[in-house]
């Protein structure tokens, strides 16, 4: 008999419909039966790529003995932290707090008031590794309940104090400013100490894609020359490139590798980590002209496209890591869908094209990853490479591997994904020519206005089968969404996205924003938990916070707004505080704050649409690497975009104007002269 989530649009709520436990999806009901019953709520914390989360339910959820236990002395409560990262972030914090380290599956022991006494990540069925089983927490938590109330209660109030007391306020630099040259450079000299120069990125195993914090070195590049951070994203990007967290057959990044060296990844797919990656390899290719990066790019936003988008026209959130392993045991293996045996490539290509694949891809007969398979990179080799020979055989792997059972697709959308994919697609679709990826941008910020958006310009976060969510959108969604809409409005020269990031931003500075700069990650209006959450720093995207400073950055340079302008200086002084001390974690608001110190500049392409001449001066403009450079394009006497209003032509022809705080350099005609204007 299925459960209460049944009724749910989570794919990952639903992957739990049918367990034994009588699940309750996050709501004031589940905690009222938890206070009619005088019991406590278990809350379990996923998403439905997460392999561990996977692994518990399978030990754990689906035992009729788990189950029957929970049943009795429990109410359970499942949330999917995609949906939800408002309650994700809450209890991750008091997790982190309590044991040091977080993680997911999160099972966390609430009182029925919602405060949390007990912690844990994944436990196993059994004790192991020194970790108790499940069933022995269960048992010391009824215990404690049943014989310890008022401890129990103590506990949980210190923790709720504890969190209630933490604030960011006194982070900030007394002046709210954003950050000065000097302290961008200590951020540089940060990142220095910690990049690996043998593998590429920073720090050790496991090693995630520096997304954030390779679009800051860019842009640190371009404004000062620094040889140094171009150097820092170029080994990166080509290590990233060339690892197994590349899918060598059909693009697309995987979520992170376990290792240091990139070999061996963790085989989930998220739609974030490939926006923000195709992103930044099409601006790698904007400063340096790599064909390496220029071929990244565009794979991987073809790989969004092929296997994200929905039929509504949005892209879904993830790829399962799992997948079945086709041994016809209904068994599901991490990373079965990717990795290559030596017999495997015969089986496809033939003795002689099979030699060929495993010498260019690194697959051997000992293996890189379980069971003696291989995941495939693409190791440096010396000499040309047979590019036909390449592609042929890359076809008819990328054939065979279609024939395998597929990994399982969360096909919800999320709207601050969303955003960032937008913004991705319609660059790359812009750089090199593909107005196809420019129209599945638009596809994806028409789903959001029509599906997510309602006659209040607030966001549902996410919708699925063009049905949107109950919850809210919190501070990220309005952030990454406006920042999508007005990098599309820049390529595509329809200001009404300017005019919905507008009212975005609005609901910002409304709902999110305080009067001393600092901003929550809810709104002022949403669901009271035992905390407000409130995080500045990047993780696996763009905090919020420094989203928000962005966006709000690009608006103000494309109207005018000082509103907007004094909220993102306002936003910028938590980079300033914690630029120097933890820059792979704020990578983010170290790009915004490259781009307010060189204005950012304005760039007003005036011309007849379709005109060759607006046409040239256009992409001379998009592909300026000043950093965070606002383009606006229109037709002559055009307002949509106040950056636009009375800018002439110049002598009957188009013309470009470069601007700061609104303030213009003479107009030219000339591409190539404005692409010097321009650069860095």
């Amino acid at each position: 008999m299925p459960n209460r989530l049944a009724q749910e649009t989570s794919p990952y709520l639903l992957q739990h419909a049918d367990n034994p436990v009588d699940w309750w999806p996050w709501s004031a009901a589940a905690f009222e039966e938890a206070r009619r019953r005088g019991v406590p709520v278990l809350l379990s914390v996923g998403y439905s790529s997460c392999h561990w989360c996977h692994v518990m339910a399978h030990e754990s959820f689906e035992d009729p003995a788990t189950a029957a236990l929970l049943n009795e002395h429990f109410v359970s409560v499942k949330v999917d932290r995609e949906e939800r990262p408002d309650v994700d972030a809450v209890y991750m914090e008091a997790v982190q707090a309590a044991t040091g380290q977080g993680g997911w599956p999160m099972t966390v022991f609430l009182t029925p008031d919602a405060e949390p006494f007990y912690f844990g990540t994944y436990f196993p069925p059994e004790p192991r590794h020194g970790m108790p089983s499940f069933g022995q927490i269960l048992d010391g938590v009824r215990s404690a309940w049943a014989d310890r109330r008022d401890e129990v209660g103590e506990v949980a109030g210190r923790i709720v104090a504890d969190l209630a007391g933490r604030s960011l306020t006194e982070s900030l630099p007394a002046d709210r400013r954003s950050p000065r040259p000097e302290e961008l450079h200590g951020a540089l000299m940060g990142l220095t100490r910690e990049f690996d120069a043998v593998h590429g990125g920073f720090g050790g195993a496991p090693k995630f894609p520096p997304s954030m914090a390779l679009e800051f070195l860019l842009r640190h590049h371009a404004r000062t020359g620094s040889e140094g951070a171009l150097e820092m994203v170029q080994a990166t990007c080509a290590a990233m490139a060339r690892g197994g967290i590349y899918d060598q057959l059909g693009g697309g990044f995987a979520r992170y590798a376990v290792d240091a060296t990139w070999t061996v990844p963790h085989f989930e797919k998220m739609l974030y980590d490939n926006a923000l990656l195709c992103r930044t390899y099409a601006h790698l290719w904007r400063s340096t002209g790599s064909d390496l990066a220029r071929r990244i790019a565009v794979e991987t936003a073809d790989f969004m496209v092929r296997e994200l988008r929905t039929d509504q026209g949005g892209f879904a959130s993830a790829l399962d890591a799992d997948s079945d392993d086709g041994s016809g045991t209904g068994k599901h293996v991490e990373g079965a869908y990717y990795v290559w045996t030596p017999e495997q490539l015969r089986a496809v290509l033939g003795d002689e094209d099979a030699a060929f694949a495993a010498a260019s891809f690194g697959v051997t007969e000992e293996g890189t990853f379980e069971e003696g398979a291989s995941v495939l990179q693409l190791p440096d080799t010396e000499g040309p490479v047979d590019a036909e020979r390449m592609a042929s055989v890359k076809r008819r792997l990328l054939a065979a591997r279609d024939e395998r059972p597929r990994p399982g697709r969360d096909d919800k959308v999320v709207a601050s994904w969303n955003g960032l994919a937008i913004a991705a697609l319609a660059e790359t679709g812009a750089y090199f020519d593909r107005p196809d990826l420019i129209q599945a941008a638009t596809d994806a910020a028409d789903l959001l206005v029509r599906v997510h958006m309602d006659w209040h310009a607030r966001l549902h976060r996410t919708s699925r089968d063009g049905t949107p969510g109950a919850n809210s959108g919190v501070l990220e969604d309005y952030a990454d969404v406006a920042e999508g809409f007005l990098t599309l409005a820049s390529v595509t020269g329809e200001g009404v996205w300017v005019e919905f990031a507008g009212f975005f931003l609005d609901t910002v500075l409304l709902q999110f924003t305080t009067e001393d700069g600092a901003l929550y990650d809810t709104a002022a209006d949403a669901e009271a938990l035992i905390r407000r959450p409130q995080d500045p720093t990047d993780n696996a995207t763009p905090s919020g916070w420094t989203a928000a400073a962005g966006a709000l950055l690009s608006y103000a340079a494309l109207t005018g707004s000082d509103l907007h302008r004094g909220a993102a200086e306002r936003a910028l002084g938590i980079v300033t505080a914690l630029g120097g001390r933890a820059p792979r974690f704020i990578g983010w608001g170290l790009a915004v704050a490259e781009a307010a110190l060189d204005g950012p500049r304005e760039v007003a392409v005036v011309g007849p649409q379709g005109d060759p001449a607006t046409v040239a001066l256009h992409r001379a403009a998009l592909l300026g690497t000043a950093p965070g450079a606002a383009v606006a394009l229109g037709a002559p006497g055009a307002d949509e975009v106040p950056l636009l209003r009375d800018r002439p032509l110049v002598d009957g022809r188009p013309a470009a104007y470069v601007c700061r705080h609104f303030t213009c350099e003479r107009p030219t005609t000339d591409p190539e002269e404005l692409a010097e204007r321009l650069r860095g």
